[in-house]
């Protein structure tokens, strides 16, 4: 006989709250909240981690995550999740932020964050576009691409080149992990919540400042099908930000969990 038992195999995180969210279909936000609720429930942290919104299309972030959560001011969220570790060293604190937010207003703060090795995790979404205010070029669009700001596609002449954030960051004394990886398929999204899980660690561990760049999808403001922007992290931005580690001290390279 055939056991019809229903047996669940996959079900919400408790680190997520039972609301839907405000993404566009396609974007791969949703995809990135639920690889960090995962990490936070197989760590056994959510009553302990205070999380960090930026401002962007994650603005909400608080009402996603079902942990503690704050908004920062536009791009302040290192220098928020700083205060908070230092007078709460045993809490878990990560920020979560956009390109616009990290790479362009916030710049200073996280440079700053990571030159301290402040001991806090940082998940940072590439999608190389402002996404909220309409679909402005951002300091992490790619050469040539089209805009609403940039209509006719970034003229590195004129707009300069992308900025990659975690080889730069990866220079900084502070820095003890610094990795880049991508949601565009199965196989990158299990190894973005490897990724995901060794930064929390690297932190619950007191190894530095720990960082994980995930490339993302816009496909409202890219102009084009969730499909086609799946396929346009793969062809298109991962030859500009290649995937891998661009910092792993040997002390994080021993991590066993």
């Amino acid at each position: 006989m055939v056991d019809t038992t229903a047996q669940v195999v996959y079900s919400r995180p408790k680190s997520l709250s039972d609301m839907a969210n405000t993404y566009c279909p396609g974007c791969t936000h949703g995809v990135a909240h639920r690889l960090v609720a995962e990490v936070l429930d197989e760590m056994d942290v959510r009553d302990i981690t205070i999380g960090v919104a930026p401002v962007g299309c994650s603005v909400f972030a608080y009402d996603f995550f079902n942990c503690d959560f704050v908004e920062a001011a536009h791009g302040r969220a290192p220098a928020m999740a700083t205060g908070i570790k230092r007078v709460l060293p045993d809490r878990i604190v990560f920020t979560y932020q956009g390109d616009g937010d990290l790479a362009s207003i916030g710049m200073a703060e996280i440079m700053h964050a990571a030159g301290r090795g402040e001991n806090i995790t940082v998940v940072f979404i590439n999608n190389a576009i402002y996404g909220m205010t309409g679909g402005q070029m951002a300091p992490t669009t790619l050469p040539g691409q089209k805009t609403t700001s940039s209509p006719l596609g970034r003229d590195v002449e004129q707009a300069g080149f992308p900025l990659r954030m975690t080889e730069t960051l990866a220079t900084m004394t502070g820095t003890g992990y610094s990795v880049r990886r991508s949601m565009h398929d199965p196989k990158n999204i299990r190894l973005a919540k490897k990724a995901i899980r060794t930064a929390f660690e690297v932190q619950r561990r007191g190894l530095g400042f720990a960082i994980v760049e995930l490339l993302s999808t816009c496909p409202t403001n890219w102009g084009i099908t969730p499909l086609e922007a799946l396929r346009f992290v793969e062809e298109k931005m991962i030859p500009i930000y290649p995937l891998g580690d661009y910092k792993v001290l040997p002390s994080v390279a021993e991590l066993k969990f």
